[in-house]
């Protein structure tokens, strides 16, 4: 239940909440991650390494790159590693530092406080401000604030649902979409305009709900966290029982260090009473901490009523020490990383599948055995290459039916050959056969596959 303390309205059904402006040392931090962040955010897509985009996830052409390095659906394995690194990391993450991420890093987080709440105190003030100029009539003020303030989250949600846009399609295919008419890119300019008003949707309605309610991040608390996590919580030992404090202290009624200001809900954005313990609805913004800590110093008592604790600390006083639980999750994330290393090192840039034709034998022709193979080479790059295939034993030789030498860029190629060997180098009906594909002298890709030849 929300506390009473926090200052809340109504609006078609759905209630908002009034956060004070946030200020404090542990503030000041988050505006520079924050800020940091944004640069990331917004520079990745136009920043290329490589001839391509930094980073690029388009899902309609099943192309992604990352840092340059390019991958295709054959890369699928990959991409299932990278997300299973993903997850692991997440609650290794969270089983360590709870919902640190929502506070400090989640997108949803740091466009709501850091850019739209932050306009939001700009043209309207702070909370008492806004409640009053929600409760006066639609006259000229209320109008030009409300209008201001609207035109301009639209304007960045415009400007976030381009930088969505160019991270799905590309930032060139963007700059098309914009500069030229309307007619030839009517699809795209429909995906602008419906991502822009999501984006305004859930900045300026749905806010904090996305958080509290619509991700499931928060509900994984209840499991992963425990004794040893550290989460923005209150020191209850230290704080209850709470009250005002009094000129002349009562030897028989001794208060604890919170003076029940109220201010740590105040300054929430999601409405919650930190002081009731750890809730999914913390996001770990450290909101109350820069206003409990300012309440601190002017009362001389020590600061971090409200602060970085975990349970045993706040109980025993114990000092913070990672879990066996978080020293378990960290051993299989370096393990996973390990081999996706590993994999991503020995990647290679031409893929070559080489196989049988079906419904083939062998041929025989003097003293030469034939099998007739497929081959197919996929360029993970943006170049395009220039190839010779042959196979690694230097006594074979093939013959294609096709011969192309060059492989375009970012594109698939399919062969038909045929491999003579020697038969006297023959011992099995069945015998293994490698083939080598070398660019500029160099080795780019290998294959296997079978070869047939008749059973002496």
């Amino acid at each position: 239940m929300k506390s009473s303390l926090v200052q809340i309205k109504k609006i078609w059904g759905r209630v908002f909440i009034y956060p004070k402006k946030p200020a404090g040392v542990w503030h000041q931090r988050r505006v520079v991650v924050a800020v940091l962040l944004l640069l990331g955010l917004f520079l990745f897509p136009h920043l290329k390494m490589n001839g391509e985009q930094l980073v690029l996830l388009n899902f309609i052409e099943r192309k992604f790159v990352f840092f340059g390095l390019i991958f295709t659906p054959q890369d699928f394995h990959l991409f299932a590693l990278a997300m299973l690194f993903g997850m692991i990391f997440i609650v290794c993450f969270t089983v360590i530092f709870g919902r640190l991420w929502c506070g400090w890093a989640c997108p949803q987080t740091i466009f709501m406080e850091m850019i739209f709440r932050k306009i939001e105190y700009w043209i309207e003030g702070d909370a008492q401000k806004q409640k009053k100029l929600d409760a006066q009539p639609w006259d000229f003020e209320k109008i030009s604030k409300k209008g201001s303030k609207h035109l301009l989250f639209l304007l960045i949600s415009f400007a976030i649902a381009n930088t969505f846009l160019a991270y799905i399609i590309g930032s060139e295919q963007l700059f098309q979409i914009i500069s030229e008419p309307l007619q030839s890119h009517w699809v795209g300019f429909a995906s602008i305009i419906l991502f822009t008003l999501i984006f305004y949707l859930v900045f300026a309605y749905v806010r904090e709900v996305v958080c509290t309610v619509i991700c499931p991040y928060g509900r994984l608390q209840g499991v992963l966290l425990d004794n040893k996590s550290l989460v923005v919580a209150y020191d209850v030992n230290r704080g209850e029982p709470r009250g005002p404090k009094l000129r002349v202290e009562d030897p028989l009624n001794v208060k604890g260090d919170c003076v029940d200001c109220g201010l740590c809900v105040q300054v929430c954005p999601t409405g919650i009473d930190i002081r009731e313990g750890t809730q999914l609805e913390c996001v770990n913004c450290t909101a109350c901490i820069d206003s409990c800590n300012q309440v601190m110093q002017k009362l001389n008592r020590a600061e971090n009523l409200i602060g970085f604790h975990t349970q045993e600390y706040i109980k025993y006083k114990k000092p913070f020490v990672l879990s066996m639980k978080a020293y378990g999750y960290a051993a299989i994330l370096l393990v996973v990383a390990i081999v996706f290393s590993s994999l991503i090192y020995k990647r290679e840039e031409v893929e070559t599948t080489v196989l049988r034709a079906s419904g083939t034998l062998y041929q025989i022709k003097g003293d030469s055995i034939s099998n007739l193979y497929t081959v197919q080479l996929i360029n993970k790059t943006n170049r395009d290459i220039t190839f010779k295939m042959a196979s690694e034993n230097k006594q074979d030789s093939i013959f294609f039916i096709q011969a192309p030498s060059i492989l375009k860029r970012e594109s698939e190629l399919s062969l038909t050959f045929f491999l003579y060997k020697k038969t006297s180098q023959l011992n099995s009906f069945k015998s293994e056969v490698k083939f080598k594909v070398q660019s500029e002298g160099k080795l780019i890709s290998t294959a296997k596959s079978t070869f047939f030849a008749p059973n002496n």
